[in-house]
C-alpha cells in the first residue's frame, strides 16, 4: 500500500479515534475510507475492528488513569461484552441483519433528539434503573451482541444505557462505554483474526492514528463533561442515520425518476 495512502489513513484514523473517545460513532469516517481503498467488505470490517480497538484502548486509560472509572469494577464488564461480541460476530456470517441495518438510523435520530430536546439529561447523576449485576448480564451482552453483528453507534448506546438504567453523568458514563467498548471490539476482532480477515498495514496506520485521537477525545471530555459530549452525540448520531439512509434515499431516487 503507497505510503500517500497510509498518511490517510492515519489522518482518518486520528480524526475517528477523537470522534469515537466523545460519542462513538467513528466508524462512519474509518469504515468507508477503508472499503475504497479497495478491501473487501469483510476485510474492511474486520481491519475497522483492528484500528478500533487501539482507539478504544487508548481512551480507556486516560479514563483510569484520570480517576473516572473503577478497573475492579469493569474488567466483568469487558469480559463479557467480550464474549457477547464474539458470537455476534459469529452469527452475522449466518443472519440477515438487512432488518436490523434499516432500524439503526430510526434508532438514532431517537438518540440524538433526546439529547436534544432534555439538556439536562446526563447533566448529575441520576435514579438506577437496574442493578449492576442486571445491567451486567442484560444490558453490557446485549449491546455488545449487535456490536459484533452490525455495530454503527455502539458506543453512543453504551453511554446511553450507562446514563438511563446506572445513573451515570455523562462522564463517567463515557468513560464506561469506553471499557465496554473496547472489551466488544476485542471480542469481535479476535473472530475476524481466527478467519484470516484482518489486513495489517493499513489497520496499523489507521490504528496509530486511533490512539493519538482517542487520547485528545478523551481529555477533552474530562475537561470539558457534557458542554463537550452532548451536542457531538447529536451530530454524530444524525450523521451516522443520514449515512445509513443514504443508499435507501438513492434507490427511491432512482426509482422515482424512473
Amino acid at each position: 500500500m503507497r505510503t500517500e495512502t497510509l498518511a490517510l489513513l492515519f489522518g482518518v484514523g486520528t480524526a475517528a479515534g477523537w470522534v469515537d473517545a466523545i460519542a462513538g460513532g467513528g466508524g462512519l469516517l474509518t469504515l468507508p475510507v477503508l472499503l475504497a481503498t479497495g478491501l473487501p467488505p469483510t476485510q474492511a470490517l474486520a481491519t475497522n475492528k483492528l484500528q478500533g480497538s487501539f482507539g478504544a484502548a487508548s481512551a480507556s486509560l486516560v479514563f483510569l488513569r484520570r480517576g473516572h472509572v473503577a478497573l475492579s469494577l469493569v474488567l466483568p464488564g469487558v469480559l463479557v461484552a467480550a464474549l457477547a461480541a464474539a458470537l455476534g460476530a459469529h452469527c452475522v456470517q449466518f443472519v440477515d441483519t438487512r432488518w436490523l441495518r434499516a432500524l439503526i438510523p430510526l434508532v438514532l435520530i431517537a438518540v440524538a433528539a433526546w439529547f436534544l430536546l432534555r439538556p439536562s439529561f446526563g447533566a448529575v447523576t441520576g435514579r438506577i434503573r437496574l442493578g449492576a449485576p442486571a445491567f451486567l448480564l442484560l444490558a453490557v451482552p446485549a449491546i455488545a451482541f449487535y456490536d459484533g453483528m452490525v455495530g454503527p453507534g455502539t458506543g453512543t448506546f453504551l453511554a446511553l444505557a450507562g446514563i438511563s438504567l446506572r445513573g451515570l453523568s455523562l462522564t463517567p458514563a463515557t468513560a464506561q462505554a469506553k471499557w465496554l467498548n473496547l472489551g466488544s471490539n476485542l471480542g469481535s476482532l479476535a473472530v475476524f483474526l481466527l478467519a484470516g480477515q484482518v489486513v495489517w498495514a493499513p489497520g496499523l496506520a489507521m490504528a496509530c492514528g486511533q490512539m493519538a485521537g482517542a487520547r485528545v477525545g478523551a481529555g477533552m471530555v474530562i475537561h470539558r463533561g457534557g458542554a463537550l459530549v452532548r451536542p457531538v452525540v447529536i451530530v454524530v448520531s444524525l450523521a451516522l442515520s443520514a449515512r445509513l439512509l443514504w443508499p435507501t434515499l438513492q434507490t427511491l431516487a432512482g426509482l422515482n425518476r424512473g
